[in-house]
Order: structure tokens, then sequence, then C-alpha cells
């Protein structure tokens, strides 16, 4: 019994920890452009947003699969199979949820540059 619910959770952490780096790189590396947009160029201020995002997406995501990683008896490797289908399916429409929601704030974020004054003269 034991050594199943030990195999699943070595199954199931490099996997949902791998799929989280994945769309972390993508997601970021892509993002710049929206972050420069957003900035209107000043990198000074844009790569270090972007950069403390990601972070944050890290945690996020790391933090919900370590909370979930619990797992019942699981008595066959049938019962395994399935845990781990349902962990790793569960998370993954989660971690699609937050791509979904980052992609939401960067083009609320453009859209919010866009609206605001171009030339304000500070008096």
């Amino acid at each position: 019994m034991k050594s199943y619910i030990v195999t699943t959770y070595l199954t199931y952490l490099p996997i949902v920890i791998t799929m989280t780096i994945l769309v972390a790189r993508i997601l970021f590396k892509n993002s710049k452009v929206f972050m420069l947009d957003i900035f209107k160029g000043r990198e000074e201020i844009a790569l270090p947003t972007n950069r403390l995002l990601e972070i944050g997406f890290y945690l996020l995501n790391v933090g919900t699969a370590l909370l979930i990683l619990k797992s019942d008896t699981i008595l066959s490797t049938q019962v395994m199979v399935e845990t781990l289908s349902h962990k790793i399916g569960g998370f993954s429409i989660y971690l699609g949820v937050m791509l979904f929601f980052y992609l939401y704030l960067f083009f609320r974020g453009k859209r919010k540059a866009g609206q605001r004054p171009q030339n304000i003269a500070l008096k």
C-alpha cells in the first residue's frame, strides 16, 4: 500500500513541476512584449515586473500542486493510475486557468496603458 502512494507522489511531482516550468517559461518569455508596451518601453520597470509576476506564478502553481498532493489509500496499480490521472488532469485545468488569468492581466494592463494620457506636463 505505501509503495503505491510513494510511487504516485514520485510520479506526480516531477510531472506537475515540469508542466509549471514549461508554461511559465513560454508565458513570461512572450509577456516581455506586453510589459514593455504597458510601461512604454521602460525596460528598467517592465523586465523586473515581469520577473516578479513569473515568481508569483511559480509560487502559486507549485503551492497548489503540493496542496493537492495528498492521496488516500491506493491499493492497486489501477487505482494509482486513476489517481494520477485525476490529479494531473485537475492540475492541468488549474494551470490553464492560471495561464488565461495572466493573459487577461497582460491584456488589461495593455489596454489601461493605452488609455493614459501620453504627454502631461508636471506643474
